[in-house]
């Protein structure tokens, strides 16, 4: 294909679906141009997650013991799952598909399982390609559990982990000790993934960015899309740069015009969908996280395999000698942004309970907004105008599973049978 016959392709969103969509584009041989309203990528829901590339926590969450735990929690400020009660039909909608989407529990999760597997392997390969430094520990991803029944649970779990392709082995917990000296505590037991592992997303998606730069994406960051069409001839994006002026008029809109477009825009993909005639009814459910910059004092006290604490949804990943980061908790409050004490102050007390040597002084604290669909798999395919793409809705998983769902659409995209 000569560059003159190379379609052009507008991806919208430069985190970390955006940033492996564009790269697994411009290496099939399009002429991409990528659009992001913040200066740099990564700069949203792939900024400070929870650091692990977890095929081990591909569980989706549709169940009804969700359904009964988020019910009891509504009311508790610091739980795992907390849902702003004020309705809204979006909230309200979601939910009922969520309920709906109970029956598909475990063929989800199969699901799920071999995409993160694919995902895995794809993303090693990329950065190694690429020479990509993202502080990557080849630890393991350790769960563990304080209750039998809990622990108990965790072995269904694993059957269906292992029926989509992942083993992980139980560990006592003289084993989990052995595993991870660092962590304090009394538990019944734990499963343990050893080949998952853990980095720094925003370095990676950072890495990557620039490395599509060098292969010829055009990088228009500070750029925000106002409106898409798709007809017949093509697609026409209007953006507006988002960069400050002193001036006080606002910065004249740009008209762009391309042959596909691929939507990667996290939880604005929904109305970013709604303006090409299609529906994707993602929901932000918003994250906490902190990232402890640990003193020289605290370095050795602090874990190196990446634990999942059952019981608060609570994980840790370490970054790196001298970083520490710890997320969880799940809020269903709309666009909400606001980073709230009541809950942060889970994530220091979880740190302090299970690691109490450690100073948490310099700990930064960070919300981000999931994008999640009812079924908990991400949108990946094609939308009503054939010219259209979505590669969005990972959730929880976007770390995880970006690199898989990037070569999909990627294929797609650059079919035979597309205009």
């Amino acid at each position: 294909m000569s560059a003159t016959d190379a379609p052009r392709i507008a991806v919208v969103g430069a985190g970390i679906a955006g940033i492996t969509t564009a790269y697994n584009l411009v290496k099939r041989g399009a002429r991409v141009t990528i659009f992001d309203r913040h200066p740099y990528a990564a700069m949203e829901t792939s900024f400070a997650n929870g650091g692990q590339i977890s095929a081990c926590n591909a569980e989706v969450w549709n169940s009804w013991g969700t359904v009964w735990k988020g019910v009891k929690w509504m009311t508790t400020p610091g739980a795992p799952l907390l849902v702003n009660p004020t309705p809204t039909w979006h909230k309200i909608s979601w939910m009922l598909a969520f309920v709906g989407n109970i029956p598909g529990y475990e063929n989800n999760t199969v699901t799920t399982v071999r995409l993160a597997l694919e995902a895995r392997a794809r993303l090693a390969e990329i950065a190694a390609a690429e020479n990509i430094d993202f502080d990557r520990e080849d630890r393991g991803i350790l769960h563990f559990y304080e209750k039998k029944h809990d622990f108990e649970a965790a072995a269904e779990v694993s059957k269906l982990l292992a029926k989509g392709g992942l083993e992980r082995r139980p560990v006592t917990p003289q084993e989990m000790r052995a595993l991870e000296p660092a962590l304090k505590g009394s538990y019944y037991g734990g499963y343990f993934t050893p080949s998952d592992f853990t980095g720094d997303i925003h370095k990676f998606t950072l890495g990557l960015a620039r490395a599509c730069e060098r292969l010829g994406v055009e990088m228009r960051l500070s750029d925000e899309v106002l409106s898409v069409t798709a007809s017949d001839n093509g697609v026409t994006v209007i953006s507006q740069s988002t960069e400050p002026s002193l001036e006080k008029i606002a910065p004249p809109t740009e008209v762009h015009l391309f042959d596909r477009i691929v939507v990667c825009g996290g939880v604005m993909s929904r109305g970013l969908a709604r303006m090409l005639g299609d529906r994707v009814n993602i929901y932000p459910v918003k994250g906490y996280s902190i990232t402890i910059t640990l003193p020289p004092a605290s370095e050795a006290l602090a874990p190196w395999v990446s634990l999942l604490d059952e019981s608060s949804k609570i994980v840790s990943a370490r970054l790196g000698p001298n970083r520490l980061r710890i997320a969880g908790t799940a809020e269903f409050n709309g666009y909400n942004r606001d980073i709230r004490a009541e809950r942060i102050d889970p994530l220091i007390n979880w740190c302090r309970a299970h690691f109490p040597g450690i100073s948490t002084r310099q700990s930064v604290p960070w919300t981000g907004l999931r994008p999640m669909m009812p079924n908990m798999l991400p949108r990946v395919g094609r939308g009503k105008n054939p010219r259209v793409f979505y590669n969005t809705g990972h959730g929880h998983l976007g770390w995880t599973l970006a690199a898989a769902t990037a070569d999909a659409i990627g294929a797609l995209a650059m079919g035979r049978g597309n205009a």
